[in-house]
């Protein structure tokens, strides 16, 4: 282990330890040794989490930005020409609905059977933590499987918004209203009640644990800073570098499909 000073510059007050270890078993192990000693864990997961789900990531190479413009994810972009959101969704998006959990959804569901962590936060929106059992799940950036008429406020699922795209490429509600995604485009605030939530899971946490996002986009980025100025420890889980790092007192560079095999195998050697 080694122990690094003061940070230069803005990150002066802070302070942080990166535990330096040789394997994934070890890595694996200090991850457990971190979550029980911790009276209250509350966990952010980001898009690498459903990777290994066959889910792409948006920034990494080959991610989804590598294959649509950003943009489609915005709201007057989505308001200016929703056939074009609609094209790329039926292919990228709404498949979501299809995956299946992987490791690291089952790790975090063990994880909350067994006490050990309390509030799960997402930035995802593909359902499948919910898919692998969890409960509670906070959805900062909503869902891809429901649909709202943004007249008359009719819910829609999946395949009764696809049944609408086969007869139109703008899907329209009885009432003539446009529907739209259950997602929140950029532009668009995020739910009330889901800030509301991820704000008091970072405030009343002992370990703060991001796992799979590049913590790079606010507002979900700021619930490690949140954790931390509250007395919280922060752990970041994640295979590449995040835009939170500096901050993390401890730092798992790991992919994190076998890197959650290994500590799901040595959860079930306790038991």
């Amino acid at each position: 282990m080694s122990s690094f000073g003061p940070i230069q510059a803005r990150q002066t007050f802070l302070r942080f330890n990166f535990q330096e270890v040789s394997s994934v078993s070890q890595e694996a192990d200090l991850f457990i040794s971190l979550i029980r000693e911790s009276a209250n864990t509350s966990v952010l997961t980001g898009a690498g989490v459903s990777v290994a789900s066959g889910i792409p990531d948006f920034r990494s190479p080959g991610g989804l930005y590598s294959k649509v413009s950003p943009d489609i994810f915005e709201l007057g972009s989505f308001m200016k020409d929703p056939a074009r959101y609609y094209k790329v969704a039926k292919e990228r998006i709404h498949t979501m609905a299809d995956a299946k959990p992987n490791a690291t959804h089952l790790l975090l569901v063990k994880l909350q059977k067994m006490g050990l962590i309390k509030t799960i936060v997402t930035q995802n929106i593909d359902g499948l933590q919910q898919k692998a059992g969890a409960e509670g799940v906070v959805e900062l950036h909503g869902t891809a499987s429901l649909f709202d008429c943004m007249k008359c406020g009719k819910e829609f699922d999946r395949t009764d918004l696809e049944l609408v795209l086969q007869r139109a490429d703008i899907p329209k509600c009885s009432c003539g209203g446009l529907i739209k995604p259950r997602i929140v485009f950029f532009g668009e605030m995020l739910p009330e009640d889901a800030i509301r939530k991820a704000e008091d899971a970072a405030q009343n946490c002992n370990l703060f644990l991001a796992m799979g996002s590049s913590l790079m986009v606010y507002p979900a980025a700021q619930f490690p800073v949140i954790a931390r100025s509250s007395g919280a420890k922060v752990a970041i889980v994640n295979r590449e570098e995040t835009g939170l790092d500096y901050l993390a007192d401890h730092l798992f560079r790991v992919e994190l499909e076998r890197f959650s095999c290994e500590v799901l195998n040595l959860l079930d050697e306790e038991s």
